[in-house]
């Protein structure tokens, strides 16, 4: 399979690359931002393209038989809101459009555990513990609203083209290593609005690599985070101590997660290391 993977430059991009080439499967590497010297994998190309340049984008995607979309901007600040916005989404939609175009089929693309609308909120609203897919959103932030609507994308294009398979990935806080992860602090503020989930960024590639041989078709949206959370309180003290007024449906025994990964486990395969 050869994959052309968008936002080939950043961090997940570069680890799809790395592991796609380890599993058989060849890789263009697509970014508005160059490589850094020595940095591109050997015998991987490179075309430098603006995710919102359709023209660009489609010839960049010729010859490929998936799309990993990982070309965005992942938070909202440095850039006005409009820009955040706008960029996300257009590029969403223009890489949709070009897999048509050219017959790809299957193409997964970066969403994040914000389309619910948390880490960016004045607050953190959540109806249950531990969340899944059928959570609804309360998404108020430019970065928020922009993957609520890349995944609305998805349902759209999956609707009209009854033969793709297309899956949002929602990924959360992702990171080299587990050292990383233990930098965490139970109290900080922001890790109490996203409720102190973490996803390596191996195990992110992984899950997008399952996501391009999936055995299905539409549009689905995963969570992608660790079975864990990233601090040593257990998850039961910290719902108690954090959110109290919010029912707790599963299983929070232990460290285990605010997020529930297990469709992702269901239909893709697919675990945490």
């Amino acid at each position: 399979m050869r994959i052309a993977v968008t936002g080939g430059t950043g961090l997940i991009g570069r680890t799809i690359i790395q592991v796609a080439l380890v599993q058989g499967h060849e890789a263009v590497s697509i970014d508005r931002v160059a490589p850094a010297p020595g940095a591109l994998q050997a015998g991987v190309p490179f075309i430098q393209a603006d995710m919102t340049d359709y023209d660009a984008l489609s010839r960049a995607f010729v010859g490929c038989d998936a799309v990993a979309h990982l070309g965005a901007i992942i938070q909202p600040f440095g850039h006005p809101d409009h820009i955040v916005h706008n960029n996300n989404v257009v590029g969403s939609y223009n890489a949709l459009r070009a897999a048509v175009d050219h017959g790809i089929r299957r193409v997964c693309q970066a969403s994040s555990v914000n389309a619910l609308g948390l880490s960016y909120s004045r607050k953190s609203t959540f109806d249950y513990f531990p969340l899944d897919e059928a959570h609804p959103t309360y998404n108020e932030d430019p970065y928020s609203l922009s993957k609520w609507i890349c995944e609305a994308q998805g349902d759209s294009f999956a609707r009209r083209y009854e033969e793709m398979t297309i899956s949002s990935m929602r990924f959360h806080w992702v990171i080299p290593d587990m050292a990383t992860a233990k930098t965490a602090k139970a109290r900080d503020p922001q890790q109490v609005k996203q409720v102190w989930a973490y996803t390596l960024v191996e195990a992110a590639a992984k899950a997008c690599l399952l996501a391009l041989q999936a055995d299905y078709r539409g549009h689905e949206a995963f969570f992608i985070t660790a079975r864990d959370t990233c601090v040593d309180v257990p998850s039961l003290e910290l719902a108690r101590e954090f959110h109290p007024q919010v029912p707790v449906r599963g299983d929070l025994s232990g460290r285990n997660s605010f997020y529930d990964s297990r469709k992702a486990e269901r239909m893709l395969g697919w675990t945490h290391a």
